[in-house]
């Protein structure tokens, strides 16, 4: 799993890098892209995640696609002060100026999305 998220990170970087986008959002983009990989790696049992990433004017839009079948809808939520996970969507609402979740027609999978 972690070369899977790592490498996903380090290809939106690349593309972040060779669009001009400032510091702080690829700081943002990448804390968010590990996030949404982690989530669907770990939470699905789909064999292919695919991660997105769009820049349109100075919106940039971060999409993970997986294949599905997992037991919950990606949602925020607020474990207790003991809990060591479940704060990785708390971190992405709180970048992101919008984020979501859309099923795919046809197949059990979604992507989840964010924008910066």
């Amino acid at each position: 799993m972690s070369t899977s998220v790592g490498e996903a990170r380090r290809r939106v970087l690349t593309r972040l890098r060779e669009w001009g986008v400032d510091q702080e959002t690829r700081e943002n983009a990448e804390l968010v892209v590990s996030e949404l990989f982690t989530n669907a790696v770990r939470h699905t049992t789909s064999e292919q995640v695919r991660c997105e990433v769009r820049l349109t004017g100075s919106r940039l839009r971060l999409e993970v696609a997986d294949q599905g079948c997992a037991r919950t809808v990606p949602r925020a939520r607020r474990p207790g002060a003991d809990q060591e996970g479940g704060r990785g969507l708390m971190l992405v609402e709180a970048l992101a100026t919008a984020w979501g979740v859309q099923p795919h027609d046809g197949d059990p999978g979604r992507t989840v999305w964010a924008l910066l």
